[in-house]
């Protein structure tokens, strides 16, 4: 027995030993950002191809080729991180790349692609792309002088409302006649907000600080709270807002029903102030997390709103939970009177009150976006460097996890 369970050691170590020798024929990154992210700690390896070379001997190239580790013996280590080597017949230097921050972004990047757009085009943050396409499916900004963005940190909502409001939004009526044939058009379409035309008024709220943006008025504050309705309301002028959107979420813990809970009393919240806040005709947009519970939701919704729809813009991952609630044309019940000392319907979901039968609540679901363009849950090559973000938070509410791992404050007291 002994011998036989050498034997099986022995035979296991060499088969472990050649998979790893195997997996060292790979593909390997040259960085031709003249060793931005070269390490004096790892020295330079230097590759050399079997043909001579056809320009400078130590010129760098970004195309990529698969090498032998046999046939290409680098002169040195090959230093952990440094993924690709060029393609070039010459002699190349590869510039290794640390595993660091840096490999993180570029795989961000090439995995999802409206992060890397949201960089490229000056957002703040991905998300912006999913407002941007529920306006193209319902025209949410015709008409708007006031607009309010609850939850709005880091400020990719905020931006885009900043930038988009300064244009007029409507449809409009294109007839085209000919002798066969008429063809009615109703396309969406901006043109430049006339000088003499009152500037719309934007307000940011979140509980974080935001970095300023331009032609936005920030309020650090809670939404639950009767002061923050009446800050916004203030900013105004004693008018209502127009248009209120909401893209808060918690911190997921990746259970499905606690997100989807805690999510919904956001949602509740946010529709409690909006409640307070948005003149009747205005449109709520807000995310939620579909579950089984969600017709509760829209019931309630229905209750201020005669038109609620459920959208999923194209930027938004078919493997996340997360859509989009659309309310429009805001409607109160007759003598209602707002409040912000209770939860807004806070009704508990059981046996007694399924929603069932003709209670059901049926809200249409549309996905937003043109359904040829980008995919957000398909992997992109990256055809260039990676780019830092926009706006990095100021105080990030996470930090002090952060700080607390660094300094292996769990690993002791576990």
């Amino acid at each position: 027995m002994l011998v036989k369970g050498i034997l099986l050691f022995l035979l296991t170590y060499f088969i472990l030993t050649s998979l790893a020798y195997e997996s060292y024929d790979g593909y390997y990154y040259d960085n031709d950002n003249g060793g931005s992210h070269h390490s004096t700690s790892h020295p330079t390896p230097t590759y050399k191809t079997s043909e001579k070379p056809s320009g400078s001997n130590n010129a760098p190239s970004s195309n990529v080729k698969q090498l032998s580790p046999l046939a290409n013996t680098p002169t040195q280590p090959l230093t952990i991180g440094a993924n690709y080597v060029s393609s070039s017949t010459s002699t190349a230097l590869v510039k290794p790349i640390p595993l660091s921050s840096d490999m993180g972004k570029s795989s961000k990047d090439k995995r999802d692609i409206y992060y890397r757009l949201a960089k490229e085009q000056g957002w703040r943050a991905r998300s912006a792309f999913k407002l941007l396409q529920i306006d193209e499916e319902f025209n949410i900004f015709e008409g708007v002088q006031r607009a309010v963005d609850l939850c709005a940190a880091p400020g990719s909502w905020s931006q885009v409302l900043s930038k988009k409001l300064k244009y007029v939004h409507t449809f409009k009526i294109i007839e085209q006649k000919s002798k066969l044939l008429v063809i009615n058009k109703c396309p969406h379409y901006s043109e430049i907000r006339p000088e003499d035309a009152p500037l719309p008024k934007i307000v940011a709220v979140d509980l974080q600080a935001m970095a300023p943006l331009e032609g936005v008025i920030q309020i650090q504050g809670d939404i639950t709270k009767v002061s923050t309705a009446e800050q916004i309301v203030s900013r105004f002028e004693g008018e209502l807002a127009d248009l209120v959107v909401c893209d808060g979420a918690p911190d997921v813990t990746g259970l499905h029903d606690m997100d989807e809970y805690i999510q919904a009393q956001l949602l509740l919240s946010a529709l409690n102030i909006t409640t307070n806040i948005l003149k009747p005709g205005g449109t709520f947009v807000a995310k939620i997390f579909r579950g089984k519970d969600v017709t509760l939701l829209y019931a309630q919704l229905k209750i201020f709103f005669p038109t609620v729809t459920c959208s999923k813009p194209r930027s938004s991952r078919n493997s996340s939970i997360e859509a989009f609630i659309v309310c429009q044309n805001y409607s109160p019940p007759k003598d209602y009177k707002p409040t912000m000392i209770d939860p807004l319907l806070d009704l508990s979901y059981g046996l007694g009150n399924e929603l069932l039968g003709p209670n059901r609540v049926i809200v249409p679901f549309i996905a937003c976006g043109d359904l040829s363009g980008f995919d957000s849950d398909m992997t992109y090559p990256l055809e260039k460097e990676s780019l830092d973000p926009l706006q990095p938070p100021i105080s990030a509410p996470y930090r002090t996890a952060i700080n607390l791992k660094q300094n292996n404050f769990f690993n002791k007291i576990s």
